[in-house]
């Protein structure tokens, strides 16, 4: 591998840890509590469930492949040893719009976020110059990245930790429980529809945590770190995940209040301490840590993600290169970012599915991350078959149970989102298809540039 696109390890199982948490901690603070407003508290509970086992059983299977194909472009890298070019072009593409597509939402979550304390600056402003921020940071180092991804991971982790302290003497089931069918008290058969309406809000706890496995060329010792950071982040992000849920619709006050609102924490707060307290003020800045983390991780997963395509060939070259100095793929890095600055510019000009733009594309995010889970877990079985004497430090947990749950989930989550979701279906396959004639039309590079890998 040429020193001008390889990346240096230096990354400990901590920092791994952070990444992984990071990267989908923003989930606990804003986006989950729209699930209550079609399915209820208790409706929405058990989606949650089904999906943290899904992401558990997800999770524990991707170790296998992530420790013994450590490889900058995770699912990627394995539909492509597994299937070929063509799958895994499907997987490395579907992994890059899940990525690439989620920034600009968090970043215009961090503008509404600060515009609430200073109305005077663009809620866009603030936004773009959020991404940009996190891409220089990115660039600079991963080391550097990784430890301030650390720091602020373990920050938004206290302010949930001080949210439940604080609104914890008013818990009561009876507040989570009432009204908790889809707005009844009783379960009825309309209930169904609303929690299966309710699935992209859930999955959203727990979405592109596995970007930490495309961090394994930069890991120290990948097939001892991936494993412990993997399997100690998804139970920390599931923990948090019921525990927050819990304790915001327990709180005193009606949960009802908080669906289908961005701040549901502050909110359900508020009801118990009051519109004037200090300790409302504490949560709603350490709050934005949690946004920071998702962004700034995302933004790493994501120039990972181009800087792989980009080493086999699928993307142009150019995006493979890496910063002689700091051993950062800097040019997949303002890559990624240049999209996401467009589409938060772009924010109230293209209206898709009667959505803001940032808010469509988180969507259309999902079912990239949907298309990888499975052809990941079919990669894992046919790995298992036409490779029985690979090295594996680590075996997926419940084999073949638990990969098997995880795709099949996975294929019922992505037929249930497109029948809810026609439009923004139709904008994921159409964004595929311009992947793919790319992908056509550059087989005879390819060939040129690797023989064995057209």
């Amino acid at each position: 591998m040429s020193s001008n696109t390889a990346l240096k390890q230096t990354l400990s199982g901590f920092h791994l840890w952070g990444i992984a948490v990071g990267l989908v901690i923003s989930g606990s603070f804003f986006g989950w509590s729209y699930g209550w407003a079609s399915a209820g508290t208790l409706g929405f509970l058990i989606v949650v469930l089904l999906i943290a086992l899904m992401y558990c059983c997800f999770i524990f299977s991707l170790t296998e492949l992530s420790t013994a194909i450590p490889h900058a472009g995770g699912p990627f890298a394995y539909a492509l040893r597994a299937f070929g070019p063509t799958i895994g072009f499907f997987a490395g593409f579907a992994t890059l719009i899940e990525f690439v597509f989620a920034p600009p939402a968090i970043a215009m979550a961090i503008g509404a976020y600060i515009n609430v304390q200073f109305p005077y600056i663009n809620t866009k402003l603030i936004a773009c110059t959020a991404f940009l921020l996190f891409m220089g940071l990115n660039i600079i180092g991963v080391h550097i990245a990784a430890t301030f991804e650390l720091v602020v991971t373990l920050l938004a982790i206290f302010a949930l930790i001080l949210f439940m302290v604080i609104v914890a003497p008013t818990l009561s089931w009876e507040h989570f429980a009432s009204n908790g069918w889809g707005g009844q008290n009783q379960f009825h058969f309309s209930t169904i529809e609303g929690m299966l309406a309710a699935t992209p809000f859930a999955i959203w706890f727990f979405l592109a945590i596995e970007g930490a496995s495309m961090a394994a060329e930069e890991a120290k010792d990948p097939q001892r770190t991936i494993p412990k950071a993997l399997g100690a982040g998804i139970i920390t992000v599931t923990l948090l995940a019921l525990l927050i849920m819990l304790f915001a619709g327990g709180a005193k006050g009606d949960w009802r209040l908080l669906a289908n609102i961005n701040d549901p924490l502050p909110q359900a707060m508020k009801a118990v301490v009051g519109a004037k307290s200090i300790w409302l003020n504490i949560l709603v800045w350490l709050g934005l840590f949690g946004l920071i983390a998702s962004l700034h991780g995302i933004i790493m997963g994501y120039s990972r993600q181009i800087f792989s395509l980009a080493r086999e060939g699928y993307l142009p070259p150019c995006l493979a290169k890496v910063n002689k100095y700091t051993h950062t793929p800097y040019i997949a890095i303002l890559a990624g970012g240049f999209v996401g600055i467009g589409a938060i510019f772009s924010d109230s000009l293209i209206i898709i599915a009667n959505q803001p733009l940032t808010a469509s594309i988180m969507t259309v995010a999902a079912f990239g991350a949907l298309l990888m889970y499975i052809i990941s877990m079919a990669s894992l079985f046919k790995l298992r078959r036409t490779e029985p004497d690979l090295h594996r430090p680590f075996k997926a947990i419940l084999y073949p149970f638990a990969p098997l749950f995880a795709m099949v989930m996975s294929i019922l989550c992505l037929i249930t989102m497109a029948l809810y979701n026609l439009e923004l279906a139709g904008c994921f396959i159409g964004f595929m298809g311009i992947g793919y004639l790319y992908f056509l039309s550059t087989r005879s590079f390819r060939s040129k540039m690797n023989p064995e890998k057209p």
